[in-house]
């Protein structure tokens, strides 16, 4: 079992491996094929727009989006909590009402936030876990959409209602919508992580089977070639 503590060697390389409480087993996220979403944003004349993910450790979620065709950036970061408590070593503890997050800057035009939303619940994350991802226990892990305004909302919410209506998963989906929630760019280190340190024994482990599911069930949105961050500052966004 493999978590992003449990190698507990030293304050700052603690930061670089670990996520989560040791000693808990692994609960295996399955890739499944989803339907596309039934509702979807209006195509409109934008460019450039913005869907902010919870869907566990930050890290594969920002790797998988920055391999899918239409996404022009991909940044881990904090969402659900006040700015002041926007860091790694008080988002961990639990108790900041943030979750580790990713925000993802898409262009409409090639890629719908309603396809997002079906390879965020295909491939990304497990929708079912209640705060939790695989290893990493505790609500800065839960799943959670932060729409961009009310349109967003209104098809995340539709989407979850397919799936459950659906019962293409097991259990029920737990993934909570809280509109209104600020982003904060995650410290650097946490950036690119999956590209950076693709021998990490938890990127190995937990993260790239994610791109290769993203590749096998979305063949026609994976690009191999990731959108990287370059200096991503902290901040609000």
């Amino acid at each position: 079992m493999i978590t992003r503590r449990s190698a507990g060697m030293g304050i700052a390389l603690a930061a670089l491996v670990a996520c989560a409480l040791p000693g808990v087993a692994r609960q295996a996220e399955h890739a499944r094929t989803l339907p596309p979403p039934v509702r979807d944003e209006p195509a409109g004349s934008t460019t450039s727009e913005t869907a902010v993910f919870a869907a566990g450790c930050f890290w594969g979620v920002q790797g998988v989006f920055q391999h899918v065709k239409g996404v022009t950036s991909a940044v881990s970061g904090y969402a659900g909590g006040d700015k002041r408590t926007a860091k790694y070593e008080d988002v961990g503890t639990g108790r900041t009402g943030h979750a580790e997050s990713v925000q993802v800057t898409y262009d409409p035009r090639v890629i719908t936030y309603g396809r997002l939303l079906q390879v965020l619940f295909s491939v990304a994350h497990d929708p079912t876990q209640l705060d939790r991802q695989g290893p990493d226990v505790g609500p800065q892990y839960r799943s959670a959409i932060f729409p961009n305004g009310a349109e967003q909302a209104t098809v995340a919410k539709a989407y979850i209602d397919q799936l459950m209506q659906s019962r293409v998963f097991p259990s029920p989906i737990v993934t909570r919508i809280e509109p209104g929630a600020s982003f904060y760019a995650a410290e650097p280190y946490h950036q690119d992580f999956l590209t950076r340190h693709p021998d990490h024994p938890y990127i190995v482990f937990n993260d790239l089977p994610k791109l290769k599911d993203l590749q096998k069930i979305f063949p026609d949105l994976y690009r191999a070639q990731p959108v990287l961050v370059e200096g991503a500052g902290k901040g609000k966004k």
